[in-house]
């Protein structure tokens, strides 16, 4: 007869965990100690089943006490009884609601919970009223004898103690806390009431020692307050007993003695602020009360978070609970700053600071109020939904019987990062291949899991939050991060999966690709850049340009004095734009070059310093070159226009631009390889990537998959420049009733100055003929081999400019319906119209000069 040892799932002897730490929280596992507990059987040769121990031999037989069988027997069948119609009971109250049957069968185990209650009606019954029987009479006094004058509320704890273990039996661990924190609460204010009726004797056992006793604090009043009050006064005691009381109410409310401010400030807020932090009252303006709830503010339609279904510093880790993390506060100082400063409550008012007059070419120009810029939500660092999927990731590693351990989270805006610890001779791919296990349990299936987390020997588990927190672009670019750096190009991104708040400088990037599906925050990405510009920088500082060929997404800027053309929604014109780009790009180079500086800011600091002087005769006059940003919204619709312009356009700034202050940002919703060709990805090193449809389109953005796996609306991975790992983060947001207030705001310091070249670049573009499109270069080649050669061949024009039949046929009937040559005549050569000495001006007329 085989029996099975059970042992720990580390191959350590029962008893002891397999990461061999001592104590436990309710978020460690022990696999060791409960496979060590288990007991295998096997069957006898009379088919009935015998039980051994791990070790293999038969426990002690029971003494054959006919008196002990009997009420055994009685005992089980009691037993079996109860649980048989607290299972019909539960199920029947379950059968009630929606979801009873999704309910799990472990959790139908509603004994306890109706034993509970059942004797909290008996209690209530017997000291609620007068005595009526012996049997009632000695419960009462019992019952007063130890609970004194607060006997009558022992029932009422019974009854929310009954509740919650029928209501909530997923959450042991909670409920189990609050056990303890309403004891030391009730032992705290027995001893206080004891105190306070003088703290009362059960002298020689006596009646009327026990009368005072029982109407003071019966005796855990008395076992509580007499210890310290026989050596203590009085004074020194009550303040102990509430120190004790207090213990209690932060056990139940699980608050930290850290975290009593905080939470004394949310009570404060719940009570007398009862706006929503997405909607605060404008400065210095009083809500109308009168508006009708059906409308809101006109630019206010577009909500965070909006969906179509009806249904800081950065060193402080905000998101960790000390719960399920006790060895938090022993780590090391240099690991401290690294992981924790909580980021700022956004919800109270910004602290106004005195507003830099910046000096421009045009007078005086005075940034945007921060205040301009709404709060969003304050930050949480642990609720309850964080708390049920810590106890069901558990739960999977029990059932599948993994050494591991939950040892932390870190909660993000979107997601929460769940850290899990392996024990010693654990393969990560057990925990990594129960990825739909996983996401089974925690009924989501945005699971993505990282192995391991970077810089930290655990394995993270993100999961989407059911609770989301509103990142606000005011609250980013009022972060002390924000505020520290002064560069004009400083953008606000969002908050990444442990809360810190994440900014990002255009100019060191130095070109960013932003992509994603429709509908996953591209747009909102692309107003927060334009907006911090606003913020932060003058128009002297920084210039753009913006392409939007979708004419509505960068509607509102128009007008703003930071524009250096007219916001471009033609492809054709946003191509001739990219040229000019490049022209100004060779400029500056060629500025760069003569003064002998390698950087636009260090021309910029020699111009200011006075420095820099013209050659002899020039009449020129050096001023600092501004940041040129060139935002274009949609990638795609320039590339089916004219592929070819805009990739060269794009490639060669992308290229040198960075020394003469010439910045890029592309935004497309369709990430495909023709849209973002190998050349482009080459030349744009930092990427921003929102959800995607597939995988593909993951890999074409960050050359890796993890895209596909975000939730949306704002969920972004951000891959800058010389990072091998994308960090996830939360975009900032920013409504468009903001962004019109801003906007405002710029246009009434300044008007907005267009650069005359660049329109009259385009004007001149303007003139060519629609009907020779893209193929100018190749029709001017074309004329000038003709003209030159005074012969007129189909064949010759494949030959000398490579082009297929098909094109070099084209060029000849446009030749012909310019006269350049004369009608067909089958294989013959085409009569040649023109002269040679007439190419100039056949040249000048087919660029439209």
């Amino acid at each position: 007869m085989a029996t099975r040892t059970s042992k720990g799932a580390s191959g350590k002897p029962p008893g002891k965990g397999a990461s061999g730490r001592s104590g436990s929280s309710s978020a460690r596992t022990a696999p060791a100690k409960r496979a060590s507990t288990t007991r295998a059987r096997s069957t006898t040769s009379s088919g009935r089943a015998k039980t051994t121990t791990s070790s293999g031999r038969r426990p002690p037989s029971p003494q054959h006490d006919p008196i002990t069988w009997v009420l055994t027997v009685i005992g089980k069948l009691f037993m079996g009884i109860w649980m048989l119609l607290a299972g019909s009971i539960g199920g029947a109250a379950r059968a009630l609601g929606q979801n009873a049957r999704e309910l799990d069968p472990v959790h139908r185990r509603d004994g306890l919970g109706l034993a509970v209650f059942a004797g909290a009606i008996v209690l209530a019954a017997m000291t609620w009223r007068e005595d009526v029987g012996t049997v009632s009479g000695v419960v009462n006094d019992v019952m007063h004898g130890v609970f004194g004058s607060l006997t009558w509320l022992i029932p009422v704890l019974l009854v929310l103690l009954a509740w919650r273990l029928l209501r909530h039996p997923d959450q042991n661990a909670d409920t189990g806390r609050m056990i303890i924190g309403w004891s030391a609460l009730t032992a705290g204010v027995l001893g206080i009431v004891h105190v306070a009726q003088g703290t009362p004797y059960p002298s020689g056992g006596g009646s009327d020692g026990m009368d005072k006793v029982s109407a003071a604090g019966g005796m855990i009043g008395f076992i509580i307050s007499a210890p310290p009050a026989s050596i203590l006064p009085v004074f020194i005691t009550i303040p102990l007993l509430l120190i004790l009381s207090g213990f209690g109410v932060l056990v139940i409310t699980a608050t930290p003695v850290h975290r009593v401010p905080e939470r004394l400030s949310e009570i404060k807020h719940m009570l007398f602020n009862r706006e929503t932090p997405a909607t605060p009252r404008a400065p210095r303006k009083r809500p109308s009360r009168k508006k009708p709830a059906s409308e809101g503010p006109i630019g206010d339609n577009v909500k965070p978070y909006d969906t179509p279904v009806i249904t800081e510093s950065p060193d402080k880790l905000a998101g960790h609970s000390p719960e399920i993390v006790p060895g938090l506060a022993e780590e090391d100082e240099e690991e401290a700053p690294v992981r924790s400063v909580e980021p700022p409550a956004p919800t109270p008012a910004p602290r106004k600071v005195e507003q830099l007059v910046l000096s421009s070419q045009s007078g005086p120009y005075t940034l945007p109020e921060t205040q301009l810029l709404r709060p969003g939500s304050a930050p949480k660092p642990q609720t309850k939904a964080n708390t049920v999927v810590v106890n069901a990731l558990t739960s999977v590693m029990e059932q599948f019987a993994i050494d591991a351990q939950v040892i932390g989270f870190t909660r993000g805006p979107t997601v929460t990062r769940y850290e899990i610890e392996l024990g010693p001779a654990v393969k990560v791919e057990k925990v990594t291949a129960l990825t739909k296990n996983i996401a089974y349990t925690v009924k989501s299936a945005d699971v993505r899991i990282l192995s391991p987390i970077p810089g930290k020997s655990a394995i993270g588990v993100e999961i989407p939050n059911t609770d989301k927190d509103l990142v606000s672009l005011g609250d980013i670019l009022r972060s002390p991060v924000a505020q520290a750096d002064h560069h004009p190009m400083i953008v606000g991104l969002g908050k990444d999966v442990e809360g810190r708040t994440i900014v990002a400088n255009l100019a060191k990037m130095p070109h960013l690709l932003i992509a994603g599906a429709t509908g996953a925050g591209k747009s909102v990405c692309v107003n927060g850049l334009i907006t911090s510009i606003l913020m932060r920088a003058t128009p002297d500082e920084v210039r753009m340009v913006l392409v939007d060929p979708k004419r509505v997404e960068l509607s509102v800027y128009e007008g703003i004095p930071h524009l250096i053309t007219p916001i471009i929604t033609n492809p054709k014109k946003a191509a001739e734009a990219l040229e000019w780009v490049v022209g100004e790009m060779d400029r500056r180079y060629d500025d760069l070059a003569a003064s002998g500086f390698r950087h636009v800011d260090d021309f910029n600091k020699a111009v200011r310093a006075g420095k820099l002087v013209p050659p002899p005769g020039s009449e020129r006059v050096y001023t600092p070159y501004p940041y040129l940003l060139v935002i274009v919204d949609e990638l795609a619709d320039l590339m089916m226009v004219a592929p070819r312009d805009v990739e060269d356009s794009i490639v060669r700034i992308t290229q040198l631009a960075r020394a003469a202050g010439i910045h890029l940002v592309i935004a497309t919703q369709r990430p495909s390889v023709d849209v973002v060709t190998g050349l482009i990805k080459a030349n744009v090193p930092s990427r921003l990537a929102f959800a995607t449809s597939s995988l593909a389109d993951s890999r074409v953005i960050l050359d890796q998959p993890g895209a596909e796996k975000l939730v949306g609306q704002g969920d972004s991975l951000f891959l800058p420049m010389g990072a091998s790992k994308p960090m996830r983060l939360q975009n900032a947001f920013v409504s468009e009733k903001e962004i019109g207030e801003i906007v405002a705001h710029c246009k009434t310091q300044m008007q907005a100055e267009y650069r005359q070249d660049v329109t009259a670049a385009a004007s001149v573009k303007k003139e060519i003929d629609d009907d020779i499109g893209d193929d100018l270069d190749l029709l001017v080649q074309a004329a000038e081999l003709i003209v030159t050669t005074q012969f007129g061949s189909t064949s010759m024009l494949q030959r000398k400019l490579r082009v297929g039949f098909a094109k070099a046929g084209r060029l000849m009937d446009l030749l012909e319906s310019r006269s350049v040559v004369g009608p067909s005549e089958g294989s013959k050569a085409r009569e040649v119209m023109v002269k040679p000495d007439e190419l100039p001006g056949l040249l000048a007329d087919l660029r439209g000069q």
